[in-house]
């Protein structure tokens, strides 16, 4: 999977959890750059995100995701 399918699927991903079709995506996205991104919804996130790309972030790999671009480098990795 390429890093711009990754971004594709991604987006989806964010843009049903949040409820919000105009969500975009960048590297440097954070959790500031999006409404309603608190603790509660990162869980939820990763949560559909595992599931979307049939993966399981370790502990290790959610405390390194600090943006974006970090957490599409993880699913890279992870995604056969």
């Amino acid at each position: 999977m390429t890093r711009q399918e990754i971004y594709g699927t991604l987006t989806e991903v964010f843009r049903d959890v949040f409820d919000d079709e105009e969500i975009v995506l960048q590297d440097c996205t954070t959790a500031a750059d999006i409404e309603d991104w608190d603790s509660l919804t990162h869980i939820t996130l990763l949560s559909a995100i595992e599931d979307e790309f049939g993966i399981n972030f370790n502990m290790k790999a959610v405390q390194g995701l600090k943006d974006v671009g970090a957490m599409v480098d993880v699913i890279e990795g992870l995604v056969k």
